[in-house]
């Protein structure tokens, strides 16, 4: 993507966490940081603290956003003419940075004819963020020499989720804020181990280390070491399952460590899609709304059950040790050994070790990383050989393609607006009490919030007579929920914000259908609900 293709490809920050004290500006868009990830975000407060700049885009007001030096509280779905504004400036200023635009990327006149369209008065329009704001931001960025970019789910669910981040990439390029420490593209991956999960090929597309499976290199590679023939084409992804199990094509599913009735887009379409397949096995710790469509339950181990490793999201690969004995009485990688041996292909794989080992040799970014390595501290990929100290920032002299590719990209609006029938816009996302779990299953959670909380503007809590504490029922084209309500200021006049964390309102029953067509992901950030109050 705008030639950051295989870092952006796996979400992982081009930069590293501990640089980010020591950072003279953060620019963060469509994250949460404190609550989503609030490690990071005690980071960027000493960093705040140490005199770094902050500039969040967000239509919420987060935490950080009230610390900010500029909050663009921009409508939402419009972060491209956004982006493209605050380039539209830069270039009109003369603030881009030719020299690294000239010797490390192309296709630079295809993003000045975009951003052309997009001046400032035009982009106020669209976006809601006031001209004075978009030229001040511009040109702090522009002008900062250690300016670190994050985003998160705000940025990628939605319909041009890959436009996005390719947008914010064209931007990170044309001020050369890459390949340098305190700079960078960051993307902050949502879980604990989603990181490690892709780079082990926990893809359809890919193979460990983002080896494509339609290349027939790698292919042989794999087929080699694994003695089977392996298919030519990528597989399902999620949304594609989905859809194959409602056609009758796609028979039988096995999910781990997973939750799509309670966390995936149009949760109504997932259910029914669960209830036509053959066979669904769940391997969960928990019986989950996904587990009760189950034929078989399979118990699994949790994190504190099992030896191995995570990968975080500047990716640090690091050890994991059990603290206990699996209760199931097996850890999750030896159940689905003794699956694979029942279903005829033996795996004689004795350690996580030996997986890692491995995985490792015939993975180019990993090969240098092994278990003795790790006992003394983590390794970020890419770390080729034995020697290498692993990487702390990429793109130091080149992209993975060579040169970076700027893109031009036009304003995509969301799939699903506000209209007469349907007049509030439903935005949802992740709160802090919730952080690296999305289940509600945990006493310790339930004891501190124990329900939604579902935020509305004061101003259209006048007008639906609620207050803080009462319930509305929150209709959307494909389901409805009812959900206790907080008036807050956090949130513009006619937005409604909610977790998807709770059963008793399943946020995700109201979400939209609406996928971005590369990545399959949904547009949880935008969709169109009615509120009514419930008695």
């Amino acid at each position: 993507m705008a030639g950051l293709a295989t870092t952006f490809g796996s979400g992982a920050m081009t930069n590293s966490i501990n640089e980010i004290p020591d950072a003279q500006l953060l620019f963060l868009i469509g994250t949460n940081t404190t609550e989503a990830h609030p490690i990071i975000g005690y980071k960027m407060k000493e960093a705040k603290r140490k005199g770094a700049k902050l500039i969040v885009v967000d239509p919420r007001r987060t935490e950080l956003a009230n610390m900010a030096d500029y909050w663009l509280s921009l409508k939402p779905g419009t972060d491209i003419p956004l982006l493209n504004g605050i380039m539209h400036i830069i270039l009109q200023e003369g603030l881009h940075d030719q020299k690294f635009i000239s010797e490390r990327t192309e296709n630079f006149e295809a993003l000045k004819e975009t951003v052309r369209n997009y001046a400032p008065d035009t982009v106020a329009n669209l976006t809601g963020v006031p001209v004075e704001d978009l030229y001040a931001v511009a040109r702090l960025y522009a002008t900062t020499d250690k300016a670190m970019l994050f985003y998160t789910l705000g940025i990628t669910e939605h319909i041009c989720g890959t436009s996005n981040v390719m947008s914010v990439a064209n931007l990170a390029m044309l001020t050369g804020h890459l390949g340098r420490p305190g700079t960078g593209v960051n993307p902050i991956r949502g879980q604990n181990n989603v990181q490690g999960a892709c780079d082990m090929g926990a893809l359809p597309n890919v193979f460990s280390g983002y080896q494509k499976v339609v290349d027939p290199t790698a292919r042989a590679k794999f087929e080699e070491a694994w003695g089977v023939s392996l298919p030519e084409n990528p597989g399902l992804m999620i949304a594609d399952m989905f859809e194959k199990a409602h056609t009758g094509v796609l028979k039988a599913m096995y999910i781990l460590g997973e939750n799509p009735v309670l966390t995936d887009p149009n949760s109504n379409h997932i259910r029914s899609g669960l209830e036509k397949l053959d066979f669904l096995v769940v391997h969960e710790l928990f019986l989950t709304e996904t587990a009760e469509y189950a034929d078989v339950v399979l118990p699994a181990a949790s994190f504190a059950e099992t030896e191995g490793t995570f990968t975080s999201t500047e990716r640090r690969v690091q050890r994991v040790r059990k603290a206990i004995k699996p209760l199931p009485g097996k850890e999750n990688w030896q159940t689905i050994i003794e699956l694979s041996k029942r279903m005829g292909y033996p795996m004689n794989y004795t350690s996580p070790e030996e997986v890692w080992t491995e995985m490792a040799s015939l993975t180019p970014s990993l090969a240098g990383i092994n278990y003795d390595r790790l006992e003394a501290k983590g390794i970020q990929w890419p770390c080729p050989t034995n020697e290498h100290p692993g990487t702390a920032f990429l793109h130091a002299g080149s992209f993975t393609r060579g040169k970076g590719f700027f893109q031009g990209i036009d304003h995509i609006p969301p799939g699903e607006m506000p209209d007469q029938e349907y007049p509030y816009l439903l935005s949802t996302g992740r709160i802090l009490y919730h952080y690296n779990v999305t289940t509600p299953y945990s006493p310790g959670i339930q004891s501190m919030w124990s329900k939604e909380a579902s935020e509305i503007n004061p101003e259209d809590a006048v007008k639906l007579d609620i207050k803080t504490g009462e319930k509305v029922k929150v209709t959307s084209r494909r389901g409805e929920c009812v959900t206790n309500i907080l008036v807050t200021d956090r949130v513009p006049s006619g937005m409604l914000w909610m977790s998807f964390h709770y059963s008793d309102s399943p946020a995700n029953a109201l979400t939209s259908a609406a996928l971005d067509p590369v990545t399959k992901t949904g547009e949880y950030k935008v969709c169109a609900v009615k509120i009514e109050k419930v008695s």
